[in-house]
């Protein structure tokens, strides 16, 4: 608490800003260097100006009337300048609240607003783990509930691989190495250093079309990180085992309810691969019925046209660009491809 000090030296009388040594911060330790140093200010300016000292025969009554508003500036100044350094607001308003239930139901209501897509992406490959090239522009087509083509080109257009899954099953076609791998997704092994790439480019795609909702048989708990929602999602432990395991780490934006960041674990706990969800943008639905500006504040609509996904084991990274998406369009038969 401040309050004024009267002090005579050698016959001058002297007016000190002073605070009890047990109560409030300390200047210069507690309370930022500007505030000291404007209070200083104040102080001298007092000390200086005879009109505001004490004591003075002559203008009695304005130096009674000016003392009391000299303190009162000083009151307001530490409870307006020091106040704000001391108290924070106890919550961002504009931070939503959300339970798990609300949050899987967010994520089936987003799957569920797309059955068919049309893309055109770029996507930059680093590490080394994909011999055909670093760069790639490509397109892909897909189709509920699990059919997916990808095709890559060069910068001028020739044709670099295509790859398709439809219904557990796999099939790769490298035109430049003449080769054709099939199989099933779950044994990619094949592939070699192949399977990597594209089990990424795979998750990356499932970040537009939101295929990574909570599973029949999964469970999930919620918990606060700061400006972020974080849903862990466990899933039965492999080999018959009993109990779960932690599987995925789903990573909110509170202000948007937007999914941002996916953390995929394997199976012993080790992080598989880190995705980050950017740049989101409303998608032009022809099936919606709602204006431009209700579709930009419809969350289910909106959708990431940035996906960067780190391997967990730090041999490379992919870099998913788009730079278009049609939701909900026809697709041909021949447009998904084939798997044998």
């Amino acid at each position: 608490m401040w309050y004024w000090r009267r002090e005579v030296r050698d016959g001058q009388v002297s007016v000190l800003a002073q605070r009890a040594a047990s109560e409030g911060p300390r200047l210069g330790k507690d309370v930022p260097w500007r505030v000291e140093g404007w209070v200083g200010e104040i102080v001298r300016a007092v000390e200086t100006c005879p009109s505001l000292l004490p004591g003075k025969r002559e203008g009695g009554v304005r130096n009674a009337a000016l003392r009391p508003i000299a303190g009162a500036f000083i009151a307001v100044f530490m409870l307006t300048g020091v106040g704000c350094t001391v108290f924070q607001p106890a919550s961002d308003p504009s931070l939503k609240q959300a339970t798990a239930e609300e949050l899987t139901a967010l994520l089936r209501q987003r799957e569920a607003s797309i059955h068919s897509m049309k893309g055109l992406f770029s996507a930059k490959v680093r590490g080394g783990f994909i011999p055909i090239a670093s760069r790639v522009e490509g397109a892909v087509y897909y189709r509920r509930p699990n059919a997916m083509r990808l095709r890559g080109f060069t910068a001028v257009g020739g044709e670099l691989f295509e790859f398709v899954q439809a219904d557990g099953l796999y099939m790769l076609r490298l035109p430049t190495m003449g080769r054709v791998l099939t199989g099933r997704q779950s044994d990619m092994g094949e592939m070699g250093k192949l399977a990597r790439p594209f089990q990424l480019s795979v998750w990356a795609m499932g970040g537009v079309l939101g295929t990574g909702t909570i599973a029949k048989g999964e469970t999930v708990k919620l918990a606060e990180d700061g400006d972020r929602y974080r849903l862990d999602v466990y899933a039965a432990a492999d080999g018959g085992a009993k109990g779960s395991v932690l599987a995925r780490r789903l990573w909110f934006d509170r202000r948007t309810l937007l999914v941002v960041q996916e953390d995929r674990l394997a199976p012993n706990g080790e992080m598989d691969a880190t995705i980050q969800y950017e740049d989101f943008r409303p998608l032009d639905d022809p099936e919606s019925r709602l204006s431009s500006a209700k579709v930009a504040a419809d969350a289910r609509l909106l959708r990431p046209f940035k996906i960067s996904l780190e391997d967990g084991h730090g041999q490379g990274s992919v870099q998913v660009t788009f730079h278009e998406i049609l939701p909900n369009q026809m697709i041909k038969t021949e447009d998904l491809g084939h798997v044998s």
